[in-house]
């Protein structure tokens, strides 16, 4: 059960109420943001993990 165009539609009409078209690109560019440093911190911890792996098989 996925979002539909309409439902995406109305929560857009929504926000945009809410916030307004001036805050609306602020918001949005805030949430790229977040999404960036999030997905950048789970690559360093993946990073991590494969080092630890590599690691600990060459001291066996």
């Amino acid at each position: 059960m996925g979002l539909g165009g309409g439902s995406i539609l109305i929560i857009g009409l929504v926000a945009l109420l809410i916030f307004g078209p001036k805050k609306l690109p602020e918001l949005g560019k805030a949430a790229g943001n977040t999404l960036r440093e999030f997905k950048n911190a789970t690559k360093g911890l993946a990073d991590e993990d494969e080092d630890k792996k590599k690691s600990s098989k060459d001291q066996a």
